[in-house]
Parts: structure tokens; C-alpha cells; sequence
């Protein structure tokens, strides 16, 4: 898996490595962490896109990301692509939260799910929480999921 950071710099490191480095180093520059993790996806003509992130958030100073794309030819049901955006979260989530557990990183996991029934990706909302909550992460969804709906989305190619 190919991770970079929001100025396009790679990540040469596993993403475990990355991760724990940008950890100390935050700490040792006094800084308290929080992360969440998100994912989004676009579909662009045959291909759908999904991005990634793992945002790193500083106590009152800004925060950074991680960030992974990655781009399909095979074509998803909203109710699919909603539920595959929360998989891919889910699957970096579980890489990195003995990281967490040992750094004591509060983590959070973000599905760009409406919680309004108005809205079509709301059918995937009770499935998508049931998932994060039951691999025993924290859940945020639409409007408060900012990782996938706000930085995922911008970095969606």
C-alpha cells in the first residue's frame, strides 16, 4: 500500500513505522494526539476512486495526514461503496491500533454516511456502524465525520 503525505511527499515506511514515528515526534514536541481515519470514494466515469486518510490531530495546533488512493474498474451499489469506504477504514484502523493502545492515542473511526434518511448512503448507516462499533472502535458519521467527509474528500484524485 502506497501512503503519502498531503504535500504529495511518499511515505517510504511501512505505514505502521510512519505512523509511530510521526507519533513520537509529535510528542516529543509536546503535543497530544488524537486520530481519526476515514475513507471516501468518487466514481469518474468507469473507474471508482477511493482515498484514504489517517489525520493526526494536535490538541489546539492543526493537525497532518496520511494519505492512501486507490482506483477500481468495478462498478458498486451507494450501499456497497458506502460499506467498502468504512472496510478500507476499518482495515488501516485494525493495522494500527496497538499503536494506539501502546502511545495511548485516542482514535476515532469516520464513515461518510448520512445520518439523514434523506439521503441515499443513510442505508448503509446501520450496517457501516455496527462494523466500527463492533471491532470496538469509536464511530463518527455525518455531519461530525470530518476525516472521511471533509479530508478524504479533497484528496479523492
Amino acid at each position: 500500500m502506497l501512503w503519502r503525505k498531503f504535500n504529495g511527499e511518499p511515505i517510504n515506511l511501512p505505514i505502521t513505522e510512519a505512523v509511530e514515528s510521526a507519533i513520537k515526534r509529535e510528542r516529543e514536541k509536546g503535543f497530544k494526539l488524537k486520530v481519526c481515519i476515514g475513507t471516501d470514494s468518487q466514481v469518474k466515469g468507469l473507474d471508482t476512486e477511493f482515498a484514504t486518510v489517517i489525520v493526526f490531530l494536535r490538541e489546539g495546533h492543526g493537525g497532518f495526514m496520511f494519505i492512501h488512493n486507490e482506483k477500481t474498474k468495478r462498478k458498486f451499489s451507494i450501499k456497497e461503496r458506502m460499506l467498502l469506504e468504512v472496510a478500507k477504514s476499518i482495515e488501516i484502523a485494525y493495522e494500527l491500533c496497538d499503536l494506539f493502545t501502546v502511545y495511548d492515542v485516542d482514535m476515532e473511526v469516520h464513515a461518510d454516511i448520512n445520518t439523514n434518511p434523506n439521503f441515499k448512503s443513510n442505508d448503509a448507516l446501520k450496517e457501516a456502524m455496527g462494523y466500527i462499533l463492533g471491532m470496538g472502535f469509536a464511530f463518527k458519521a455525518k455531519p461530525e465525520a470530518f476525516a472521511s467527509s471533509s479530508c478524504a474528500n479533497k484528496v479523492v484524485n
